[in-house]
């Protein structure tokens, strides 16, 4: 079974999640909300990016989030605590053996983990057996397949195409996103809904240029440079050059635009 985080866990990645996560509240979690008095599994947690939002969003209901990293989770716990929430409690765990009663939960919600997973079906299923008859779950991923900019540049599209083979090689899908409505079929859902939210970025949202073009997503892939070299992927000056012209997109006549899926499905 396979499962590996393929931006690894350097502190530099802890910062561009949060870089990541600040940015795109707005455009991911607008409509993320849970009654009150009901429970909801984060799983796959992380290092707590996400959570902050969920647990802003619905300080009555109450949070169990798990990760396989008990680092990630330890930072995550901290950050919470730091941010004066008190409706998360958070413990190391792996999705594919929980140690909770099935229906448990009223709501699950996953971000960002099926995409580093070779089995997102299975995870899925396993995911499913917790969530009480009625209730939710959520999951949001991105698409590198849906990255496009201006000016166009070949070598950046070759040095986005590094990040898909390692992920692709690591067991994972950098553009399961568009695959999410026939996943959670696979998984026995129900009244499975998905709503594609694109990032659009311009100079005139000076905020998305340095918090999603640098900051999210070229940062992303300037990170996997020493293990796409490493692989015999790409070449250190093509490489070099794609990152050279995905920061060239952030000036004031670029323009780069990412779609993210976020899918909510019902358990009957």
């Amino acid at each position: 079974m396979k499962h590996a985080y393929v931006h690894g866990y350097d502190p530099r990645e802890n910062i561009r999640l949060q870089d990541q996560a600040s940015t795109l509240v707005e455009l991911l979690h607008s409509d993320t909300f849970y009654p009150a008095g009901c429970q909801v599994l984060e799983a796959g947690c992380g290092v707590g990016s996400q959570t902050i939002t969920l647990a802003a969003n619905s300080p009555d209901a109450q949070f169990t989030s798990i990760d396989i990293s008990a680092a990630s989770v330890a930072e995550a716990r901290q950050r919470i605590e730091s941010a004066g929430h008190a409706n998360v409690h958070f413990q190391q765990g792996d999705i594919f053996h929980l140690p909770f009663k099935a229906e448990s939960f009223d709501h699950i919600f996953v971000c960002f983990v099926l995409e580093h997973l070779s089995n997102p079906v299975e995870a899925l299923s396993t995911l499913k057996k917790f969530i009480r008859p009625g209730g939710t779950v959520t999951v949001i991923e991105g698409d590198h397949g849906s990255a496009y900019f201006h000016p166009d540049s070949a070598t950046a599209r070759q040095a986005i195409q590094c990040q898909v083979e390692l992920q692709k090689r690591s067991g994972g899908n950098a553009m399961i996103g568009r695959e999410l409505y026939p996943l959670l079929c696979q998984a026995e859902f129900a009244k499975v809904r998905v709503s594609p939210r694109m990032v659009y970025v311009d100079a005139g949202k000076p905020e998305l240029v340095d918090g999603f073009t640098r900051k999210t997503f070229t940062a992303m892939i300037e990170g996997v440079r020493p293990s796409a070299l490493a692989a015999g992927i790409i070449d250190q000056a093509a490489f070099d050059q794609g990152i050279r012209d995905l920061y060239r997109t952030a000036e004031t006549d670029g323009v780069f635009c990412y779609t993210f899926f976020k899918a909510v499905a019902e358990n009957q």
